[in-house]
């Protein structure tokens, strides 16, 4: 019972530390003195390649691993990823279909009723995708390999570190403060914590669900990816710079995931 749980607490606290990454990324919104609409194209396009490579790398693929650990079968745990890929991609669909949202270029779509900015989907994205990475955490170290829980927690935490930036510059980009850019992000990685406690103490029914939710939070942000961030970084004069900045992002994520994940 005592051995059951420190494995809880310890899947919590690496979880946190880990999600605390997205803070320290998040500092680098105070050294961005002007963002020019050069830079802001930049810097949401590298954005874009983050969470680009995240989507694969740290979400589809890891996803297709569990599902064939838990079936013995790809093309099952293929199919359940595909299909959390598919919710998740929909449920963004929708939530911009009913919500009032702006665009940089375009001005305003949706309801009239209320406001919000484009750019609050690619945030929910990121807190989608930041829950099941916790997750990952919680149930790794529920295994009983602490090695592998520590490895898990150490990989995501620096993966999200170019993530806590890419908040917190979007959020700068549509003239919030950046200490509020700061402190959204921040929340943002706060989500982690709350999945590896789900994960650590609720392995029987947090494992098989894996696939799912990690295809979901994929499917989440290349919707925002596709459908908003790219074609609004493109529709100015600095959309070669934008197509190299969100190759430079998504190399950046690779690296780390290939190295840490």
């Amino acid at each position: 019972m005592l051995e059951d749980v420190n494995v809880v607490w310890l899947g919590s606290i690496a979880s946190l530390l880990a999600g605390l990454g997205t803070g320290v990324g998040a500092l680098g919104v105070f050294l961005v003195r002007k963002l020019t609409p050069q830079l802001q194209d930049g810097m949401l396009s590298a954005a874009a390649g983050v969470m680009l490579a995240a989507s694969f790398f740290s979400l589809l693929l890891p996803g297709i691993e569990y599902g064939e650990e838990l079936t013995g079968a790809t093309w099952i745990a293929a199919l359940m990823v595909i299909a959390g890929l598919l919710m998740g991609a929909g449920l963004l669909f929708s939530i911009h279909q009913r919500l009032p949202h702006e665009h940089f270029t375009l001005g305003r779509e949706g309801p009239d009723s209320a406001r919000i900015r484009r750019i609050w989907l690619f945030i929910i994205a990121i807190a989608l995708h930041n829950f099941p990475e916790g997750m990952a955490v919680g149930v790794g170290f529920a295994g009983g390999d602490i090695g592998n829980g520590v490895a898990l927690a150490v990989g995501i935490g620096l993966q999200n570190i170019p993530e806590g930036l890419a908040v917190a510059v979007s959020l700068l980009a549509i003239e919030h403060s950046r200490l509020k850019s700061f402190g959204i992000a921040v929340l943002t990685g706060l989500l982690e914590p709350v999945g590896g406690l789900f994960g650590s103490t609720m392995v029987w029914l947090a494992e098989p669900i894996m696939p799912w939710t990690l295809g979901f939070a994929a499917g989440a942000m290349l919707f925002i990816i596709s459908d908003e961030i790219i074609p609004e970084t493109h529709r100015g004069r600095f959309k070669t710079l934008a197509t190299f900045s969100l190759l430079g992002g998504f190399v950046i994520m690779m690296f780390l995931d290939a190295t840490l994940g």
